[in-house]
């Protein structure tokens, strides 16, 4: 384990504005290319097959980000409990947490995927309120995707490992792979092969498995001495409760983020029928551009602030915190930019209308991000208290958000806009800026009572 040490030591002396890039940039280009993922279907469907299709795949995409939250539980908690360990100068542990981790995105996602397969029909037809436009778009590209969810939750998880093992711009390389593959396969599978919708899923699931097979390989090479080894992949109750644990703030919020988004979808669907919905997906397209980067800057921070939080150098937690946060403010200052600018260039790469739908689009993303440059701080802040092993107030900022605030939201505002003569779908996009206020102000109060305690703990060291 010697070799680990040296890989990772330098977390401790580096100028912390130098490693935040190093971890960072590679972090933030691999986050990316998971956007890539999530949006490269949605412009092949919605420019080659119809933007029906693109309404079809928004609506089940809450289904896929379940089971795809089991990356983030698993592969996060498992990657913070790593990073500490190493900063408390325990390696022996190290192979322990990740072959624990394997079993547990293996496990978790298969009885998610089985329960899907079961139910398909009814979860989307009465739990997902599809119309009958939208049904045979959803239904196809979700039944699909459940064949290979099993690597689209393995694949992101273990990467994670890549990072925490002192080389970041591997684990970029890997993800940098799969969405090549993905948008490779997509125009062959949907145009080629003429399978439409299931096309894009095929295209996806395979791709998926293609960057499974690079991280297997990369822990297999003479680059590193990590190892999966079946001995370490007997669940350990201890070693599984702390990763679950600490990975349970920002899998409850993707798991909350999932649930809310069902409601949403019915929400819209209810007061603006399939033209409301398939605007709204285009909107999250856009979103997941933007946001993604900002999760590539807190996995870029994570270790960084778990290893010197677990060495005790509190004063370099708090600093990488505040540039971390800078760094998420900045790039969100650029996507309020674009959308409020340019709204209308981002809604044309997913759909050539240029009629109704074009202009609820614009509206949409005009509204929805009219508050973005203020959300860092709860994307950080969420990222901070699971990097440092505190999972309940991470848990708290993740369903504040969601459970807290958006929710009453999106169920008062529709009502009231349609109370003063307004279209009642224009509440449910005003829900985002006054959500995003009141989880900002939540935020930073946190904040400010962590680095507090930090400030105390520095006066004991």
């Amino acid at each position: 384990m010697a070799e680990i040490k040296l890989a990772t030591d330098r977390i401790r002396t580096e100028p912390i504005g130098r490693l935040l890039l190093d971890y960072s940039i590679p972090a933030i280009i691999g986050m990316l290319v998971n956007a890539i993922y999530n949006i490269v279907d949605r412009i092949y469907i919605g420019q080659g097959v119809d933007a029906l299709g693109i309404a079809g795949v928004g609506l089940v995409m809450p289904i896929m980000l379940i089971i795809q939250s089991v990356s983030m539980l698993v592969g996060i908690g498992a990657n913070s409990l790593l990073s500490i360990r190493l900063g408390e100068g325990r390696s022996d542990e190290v192979e322990k947490i990740m072959g624990n981790a394997f079993t547990l995105l293996f496990l978790i996602p298969a009885f998610c995927i089985i329960g899907c397969l079961i139910f398909l029909k009814p979860i989307v037809r009465d739990f997902m309120k599809a119309s009958e436009q939208i049904y045979p778009y959803a239904e196809s590209y979700l039944r699909v995707i459940l064949y290979g969810s099993i690597f689209a939750a393995m694949s992101p998880g273990l990467t994670h490992f890549i990072r925490s093992d002192g080389h970041p711009k591997t684990s970029m390389v890997v993800q940098i792979v799969g969405a090549a593959a993905n948008i490779i396969l997509d125009p062959i599978f949907i145009f080629v092969f003429n399978l439409g919708v299931a096309g894009a899923a095929w295209a996806t699931i395979l791709s998926q498995f293609i960057s499974f097979i690079f991280v297997m390989g990369y822990f297999s090479s003479k680059w590193t001495r990590l190892r999966f080894r079946l001995k370490n992949m007997r669940l350990n109750s201890k070693l599984t409760g702390s990763i679950l644990a600490i990975g349970f703030a920002p899998f409850i919020m993707q798991l909350a983020m999932s649930l809310v988004g069902i409601l949403q979808n019915a929400v819209i669907l209810k007061y603006g029928g399939d033209e409301a919905l398939t605007a709204m997906t285009i909107f999250f397209s856009v979103l997941t551009v933007i946001i993604m980067p900002l999760q590539g800057i807190g996995q870029g921070a994570q270790p960084i602030i778990g290893y010197n939080y677990g060495a005790k150098k509190y004063d370099r937690v708090k600093h990488c915190f505040k540039l971390a946060l800078l760094a998420c403010t900045g790039l969100l200052c650029a996507g309020f930019i674009v959308t409020e600018i340019a709204p209308g260039f981002c809604f044309s790469l997913f759909s050539k209308d240029t009629g109704s739908l074009r202009n609820l689009g614009i509206l949409t993303m005009r509204i929805c991000t009219s508050m973005f440059p203020i959300i860092g701080i709860q994307i950080m802040g969420s990222q901070f208290f699971q990097a440092i092993g505190k999972p309940v107030q991470g848990i708290i900022l993740s369903l504040s958000r969601q459970i807290l605030f958006f929710i009453p939201a999106l169920l008062f505002l529709p009502v009231l806009f349609g109370m003063i003569g307004t279209r009642e779908v224009y509440g449910v996009y005003w829900s985002f800026p006054v959500t995003d206020v009141c989880s900002a102000i939540i935020s930073v109060i946190f904040i400010y009572i962590e680095f507090k305690h930090l400030k105390d703990l520095d006066k004991k060291v």
